[in-house]
């Protein structure tokens, strides 16, 4: 009798239209990974060298740069497990500073942060798997924009078809990125067993033409920080992860000392076997790396690029689209984009809104400038999300936290986040500048379609319109919730309910 019972509520559990809880530990290390590991190390090493001006310089950088991630990382473990939704820094901080402030930091990923993000990294792939068929230029414009956008609709596509295809092909093309680093690094040892480390010793490494600034040095920790951009990304999906406030943690432990581990590694490697000037000079430091030690091989390093962003596509999508996923579900966004596939249980909608985005961004001729602008965002919103852990304690203390990172901690990553942005500030007032607009942009439109309650009866019957259709074209439904899964049922149930503030009257 109670077998049967048991497995009726199973059967239950398994047919309800709800997100899946699909992310184990293998996935979410490799989505932590996948997402860190771009196209950043194959290139952010010749900036991070300029700027630094020493080899021993750079080095010390990189290491730094994992340890400011760590410290990062660790934060954001302390705020997934105390909020465990999905939605990140958003999710957060909507939490504890309110509508306004999560919308703003929402309506800029949406509106730039991670198309831009998007379709820059698939322009790296485009680019590196053209490169051998145009081995003396510059591929075609025309063709990067043709395969790139090929490659997001191809990934989009299985996205919408399957949670589980799209974490399995983040495991395989994450192994990938870490057998093509694995062997730039053998290369590199090999290198220094047969005594060509002399650029690595002290007295070499540390020598200097110029003596950098300390803005010289901000600026190289802010291209080694790139390199390391997406280690809060697992927090995006922490409702789809097995067990999260066992395996949140631990992937995040597991995954940010290895980047770390494997990036110095790699920029020995790099050191041992390129001169710095060959290394400033070039445009693509894996490919001159592969060119100068591969021979014949050398094919290997342009693939293996391609390889790594073409995953790193993939975890974008995946994450950015449950970002808009819980926007929606928080009534910032339109409600359609709160729904999910009734069979595959994927969020279509808010899918096909981040790689419509992103191809609107492919069609704009110069998409590096507004990477600038993304870089002062994101690092804003950093900044301001482990402020709100701070706050959290204090406006909260008794709350059950499972993890609670020493206050150092947080205090050590805002004092160097605070050091970072005033360089950027005064260094590149126009950049920050327009970057802050992009974001406040958003204030008359949260005003406008969140906290406007009384609008016209006309927009309410275009948005349920609107949403009708989009149902129906996408096979999408309100995912159903079950209050005992999580910790506060009566707020869940509302905000999960799908009643978006657009259809507040409706």
């Amino acid at each position: 009798m109670c077998s049967g019972t048991q497995d009726r509520k199973q059967n239950a559990h398994s047919d309800r239209v709800t997100l899946k809880k699909e992310i184990g530990l293998l996935s979410a290390c490799t989505i932590i990974i996948g997402n860190i590991i771009g196209s950043g190390i194959f290139i952010s090493p010749k900036g991070v060298l300029e700027h630094s001006g020493s080899v021993g310089l750079a080095l010390v950088v990189w290491v730094l740069g994992g340890c400011v991630a760590v410290l990062g990382s660790l934060c954001y473990a302390e705020l997934g497990v105390t909020i465990p939704k999905s939605g990140g820094d958003y999710s957060y901080v909507t939490e504890i500073f309110g509508g306004l402030t999560g919308f703003l930091l929402l309506w800029s990923a949406v509106l730039i942060m991670y198309p831009t993000t998007l379709a820059v990294i698939a322009l790296t792939f485009s680019s590196y798997v053209l490169q051998p068929v145009f081995p003396n230029c510059a591929p075609p414009y025309m063709a990067t924009r043709l395969l790139s956008a090929t490659c997001l609709l191809l990934l989009t596509w299985v996205n919408c078809s399957s949670v589980r295809m799209a974490t399995r092909i983040q495991d395989v093309f994450t192994v990938g990125k870490l057998l093509a680093l694995g062997l730039i690094i053998v290369v590199g040892l090999v290198q220094i067993f047969n005594g060509n480390f002399e650029a690595l010793t002290p007295h070499v490494a540390f020598s200097q033409n110029r003596t950098p600034s300390v803005g010289q040095i901000a600026l190289a920790f802010l291209q080694a920080s790139f390199a390391f951009s997406g280690w809060n990304f697992l927090n995006y999906v922490t409702e789809e992860v097995v067990e999260p406030r066992r395996n949140l943690p631990r992937a995040i432990y597991i995954s940010i000392p290895l980047v770390t581990f494997v990036y110095t590694l790699t920029n020995i490697a790099y050191f041992s076997s390129m001169l710095p000037e060959e290394l400033l000079s070039s445009n693509a430091v894996a490919v001159t790396f592969g060119e100068k030690l591969l021979g014949a091989f050398s094919i290997i390093m342009p693939i293996s690029v391609a390889l790594s962003t073409f995953g790193g596509i993939n975890g974008y999508l995946f994450t950015s689209s449950r970002l808009c996923f819980s926007g929606a579900r928080e009534g910032h966004l339109p409600s359609l984009l709160a729904m999910i596939h009734f069979k595959n249980c994927t969020p279509i909608p808010a899918l096909l809104v981040c790689c419509t985005a992103t191809l609107f961004i492919l069609c704009i001729g110069e998409t590096h400038n507004l990477i600038n602008y993304v870089s002062f965002i994101n690092y804003l919103s950093y900044g301001v999300t482990i402020t709100g852990l701070l706050y959290y304690r204090r406006r909260k203390p008794n709350i059950y936290r499972p993890i609670k990172v020493n206050l150092l901690v947080p205090v050590s990553y805002l004092l160097f986040w605070a050091l970072l942005l005033g360089f950027s500030l005064y260094s590149e007032p126009v950049v920050c500048g327009v970057g802050l607009v992009i974001m406040l942009t958003g204030v008359p439109v949260y005003f406008l379609g969140v906290y406007w309650k009384e609008k016209p009866k006309c927009i309410y019957d275009f948005i349920a319109c609107a949403t009708s259709v989009g149902q129906k074209l996408c096979y999408v439904v309100f995912p159903q919730i079950d209050p005992t899964e999580i910790d506060h049922p009566s707020e869940w149930t509302d905000q999960s309910s799908g009643r978006s503030s657009f259809f507040a009257n409706l």
